[in-house]
């Protein structure tokens, strides 16, 4: 259940939904509202909004700190991603393609994916040139 909307947690729900092809840190979110927001209240409030579906962990490129990437948006909650390792940007991945994955691996494997926590790992194409 959602909790109540403070002036905060609106701020961060603003700052994140411009966001939702990147993998942000706490400590990344807490700086850029450093002037809004308090380090303690971003972190209390991303913890509330994961819990409740609006944040999703993601791997972080190499380190131990905590990546979310915002997926209270329709589109990001039943499809795909695929995230750059190197950049760490994540994409949706085209819903042919991805419904196409999702049906193989089903009928071959027996298999069913969580659409809206499954992320790919590889390298985009602009980290590749």
């Amino acid at each position: 259940m959602p909790k109540y909307m403070t002036k905060q947690r609106k701020l961060l729900t603003e700052y994140l939904s411009g966001r939702t092809d990147e993998s942000i840190s706490a400590n990344q979110i807490a700086e850029a509202l450093s002037d809004k927001i308090s380090k303690s209240a971003v972190y209390r409030n991303l913890a509330d909004m994961e819990a409740e579906g609006k944040l999703r962990r993601v791997a972080n490129k190499g380190g131990r700190e905590v990546i979310y990437q915002y997926v209270d948006e329709n589109v990001c909650r039943d499809c795909l991603h695929l995230s750059c390792k190197k950049c760490g940007k994540t994409y949706h991945m085209r819903a042919p393609l991805a419904q196409s994955l999702v049906e193989n691996i089903q009928k071959n494997e027996s298999f069913e994916l969580d659409k809206g926590k499954t992320v790919l790992y590889g390298i985009c194409k602009d980290c590749k040139e």
